[in-house]
Order: C-alpha cells, then structure tokens, then sequence
C-alpha cells in the first residue's frame, strides 16, 4: 500500500511577502546600489579614455612643439633667421666697454 503524504501547512503568497517586507525592501536597496554602482563605473571607463585621449593629444602637440623649438635653436639656423637684419657672427674678440666713474 502507498503511504499516505501529509499536506504541509499551506502559507499564502500574500502573508509571505507581508512577513518578509523588510528583507524585500532590503533587497531591493541593495539592486539599486548595485545597479548604479554599475553605471558609475561605466561613467569612469568613458572619462578616463577620453582623458587618455586627450593626453596623447597633447603628448604629440608637446613633442612636435619641442622639435620645432631645438631645430630653431640651432646656431646655423639663427645665423640664418638674423643675416636679413643685417646680423653677422663675429669673428674676433669682443670688446670690454667701461663706463666712467661716478663722483660721490
């Protein structure tokens, strides 16, 4: 013969989400701190590549300004950037200038 099952108590839908409305509520804090979580990490990913971006922007508009800058610093360049003036290098020894003795 088969044995007789019992029937468990029977607890309604209702009852069991009133009984448990804390812990539901505290769940549901804790999906929405999750799912903003979420959301502002994706917000950092975004910022830091574009500030990447920027960075190697201004890496290359440094590095090209500074090749710019030693190129013109050369002294055949500057001989060749003053000559229309009328700018020439001088070939002898400079001369000492003084100035006369103020009286007291």
């Amino acid at each position: 013969m088969a044995a007789k099952r019992k029937r468990a108590s029977t607890i309604s839908v209702p009852t069991l989400i009133l009984e448990n409305l804390g812990f539901l509520s505290f769940l549901g804090v804790l999906v929405l701190l999750y799912i903003g979580n979420a959301h502002y990490a994706e917000y950092n990913v975004r910022r830091i590549q574009e500030l990447e971006s920027d960075i190697k922007e201004k890496r290359w508009l440094y590095m090209s300004l500074q090749s710019e800058n030693m190129y013109n610093g050369l002294r055949s360049e500057i001989m060749d950037q003053v000559r229309p003036d009328g700018l020439r290098l001088h070939r002898g020894k400079p001369k000492k200038i003084y100035a006369p003795a103020v009286a007291k």
